[in-house]
């Protein structure tokens, strides 16, 4: 589904984890409300805005490291 408003995942996908069959990223969302919420499965949800930002910021290979 490319990004836009019929895609669960927003505006953009920063994918920094996978095992091969399942992915873990920072991704916008269509549910704005939502951000801040353990509503996903482990993704980091972001406002569009940010993530566009973000996305703008890191290139493939950028570490990241997540803290709670």
């Amino acid at each position: 589904i490319p990004p836009g408003p019929n895609n669960p995942l927003g505006d953009r996908w920063i994918g920094f984890w996978t095992n091969g069959k399942n992915y873990i990223g920072f991704h916008g969302t269509t549910a704005e409300e939502l951000v801040g919420q353990a509503v996903s499965h482990g993704c980091i949800r972001m406002l569009n805005k940010d993530v566009r930002d973000l996305f703008e910021k890191v290139a493939i290979g950028t570490p990241v490291i997540v803290k709670p």
